[in-house]
This record gives structure tokens, C-alpha cells and sequence, in this order.
């Protein structure tokens, strides 16, 4: 039996995520309503190109969270094999220095993509970078919040401060965890089994984070993903989202023998001490 033209059209802009592996733990994000995509972070174009000709996607859009080479560095080349097509928009931060930018946006601004139908509002995350954004979908059209969050937040993680202090990344972080926990993470790269073992070592009698241990470790030995995770699950998993909790403060001051009793300093200890974990 053939579908009707609405049933089409709801199979057509249904949106679909795919993490498209990159270098050695990059995922570049493509969303597609299976004619049109956009892609998030381009670092390398060569498997974008070919996950786009597999699937016979159309690239419309870029999205860019901040200037690192291993998330922009796709996108001459993916501009320049679309030079016939009129080029396409891309978003990046209006605080860092990025090249082919179209549309330098910061936070509050919105980002309206028609095809596929997109709407994004941007959140500042600095503390990786000086600069970094992330883009915030409330609605994927059937009820389900998404979040490209770049380096900010990973699975069971957080990224390094490279240009920003620790209370630029904890008050970020604390923007990206005030979302709807149902809220999909998409995180740009596949640290969540080293990122476990140090959570474990901050938090060893969390039950949630033990279950997740073997969940995660059971994902990667299938070769899969183990993203996206969500903002409930990382606030049940995440240490960087859990320095209030007594018992990591606890851990911190037995661990560095000094007194560790506010969130801050229970962050900062924590993002040291993940530096240099192994």
C-alpha cells in the first residue's frame, strides 16, 4: 500500500544524527531528513563526502562550535566541490578566528535552517576556546531536544581548558546541564571509556556510573558509538557535573591532601587531576 503525500512527507523530514567517524575519535555530526543535511564540525571533508554520496544526502549548512583544526578543517573543501551549487552558509562563532565563515553568531542568536528544517538557538560555552558555541535544537519535530556541544561536554567528561579558566567551563557546563534532561548530547568525540575511568576514580561507589561502565565498555567492543548520551544521564555520570557532591569533595581532599569544599575548586581540582589521569 503507498503512503499518502502527508505520510511521505513525515517519513521525508523525519531527522536522522549520524556520528561520522574522523581521525581517531572525532565524530563529525551529520543531520539529515534523508534528502538534505547539515553538517556539524567538519574537521576532515573526505568522510563527510563519502557518507554523503552513500546515502545521496545534499550538504546544506555547516555548523562550526569553535576554531580547533580538527573541527574546521573540512570546510574549504567541502565549500569548494559545492562552488557550482552557489556555496552554502556557515555558522561559527563571532568571537574566534575562523575562515569562510558566513554568519559569525554568539549567544542568544538563532540559526534557522529550512532543508532540512532545523531550528537552532546558540548558548556561549567558553573555557575550551575563548570562543566556543554550542547549538541547541528544542524540538526535532517529534518532541526530542538535540545539543551540538562541540568540546565542551563529552560523555562522562569535559573538555580541557585550553584559552578559558574553570569558572568559565563550570558555569558553561552549567548552562548545557539547566537543558532538558531528555536532551540529546552529541559530543564531538569518542573519549567515554577513558572518561569513565577517571569518573571512577572521583566517584568508585556511584552505581549509575558502574552500570554505565559496563554499558559503554559492551557499545565499544560491538564497534559502536557510545553516543549520544543525554544532559539526565550525565548529571547522574558526570563528575565535572557533580563537584557539589560531598562524596567527590571528600575523594578530591583524600586524594591532594588538602581540604576540597566548594564546587569550584572541586572542578578545578578535578580538571588538573584529569589532565594528567591515566
Amino acid at each position: 500500500m503507498k503512503n499518502s503525500p502527508a505520510q511521505d512527507a513525515l517519513v521525508r523530514n523525519a531527522l536522522e544524527y549520524v556520528p561520522v567517524p574522523a581521525f581517531e575519535d572525532n565524530y563529525i555530526w551529520l543531520v539529515s531528513d534523508s534528502r538534505d543535511a547539515v553538517v556539524v564540525d567538519p574537521g576532515d571533508a573526505a568522510p563527510v563526502e563519502a557518507y554523503l554520496a552513500k546515502r545521496g544526502w545534499r550538504l546544506t549548512a555547516i555548523l562550526l562550535t569553535h576554531h580547533h583544526q580538527d573541527h574546521v578543517g573540512g570546510v574549504k573543501a567541502l565549500l569548494d566541490s559545492r562552488k557550482a551549487e552557489g556555496g552554502i552558509p556557515v555558522y561559527g562563532p563571532a568571537g574566534e578566528r575562523i575562515e569562510h565563515l558566513t554568519a559569525r553568531v554568539t549567544g542568544g542568536d538563532s540559526v534557522q535552517i529550512d532543508h532540512p528544517p532545523m531550528a537552532l538557538s546558540v548558548i556561549d560555552v567558553p573555557g575550551h576556546t575563548a570562543g566556543h558555541i554550542a547549538y541547541f535544537q528544542a524540538d526535532d519535530g517529534s518532541g526530542t531536544p538535540h545539543l551540538f556541544c562541540g568540546d565542551t561536554l563529552f560523555a562522562s567528561g569535559c573538555g580541557r581548558l585550553f584559552e578559558g579558566t574553570a569558572q568559565q567551563m563550570l558555569s558553561s557546563l552549567d548552562a548545557l546541564a539547566a537543558l532538558p534532561e531528555s536532551t540529546q548530547v552529541h559530543c564531538a568525540h569518542e573519549y567515554t571509556l577513558s572518561n569513565i575511568r577517571f569518573a571512577r576514580a572521583c566517584e568508585p561507589d556511584n552505581a549509575a556510573l558502574l552500570r554505565w561502565s559496563d554499558d559503554a565498555q559492551a557499545l565499544r567492543s560491538a564497534g559502536k558509538p557510545t553516543l549520544p548520551t543525554t544532559i539526565g544521564h550525565e548529571k547522574a555520570v558526570n563528575p565535572f557535573l557533580r563537584a557539589d557532591i560531598p562524596s567527590i569533595q571528600a575523594m578530591l581532599s583524600t586524594q591532594f591532601g588538602a581540604p576540597v569544599t566548594d564546587r569550584l575548586e572541586a572542578f578545578r581540582v578535578m580538571r588538573g587531576w584529569k589532565d594528567k589521569f591515566r
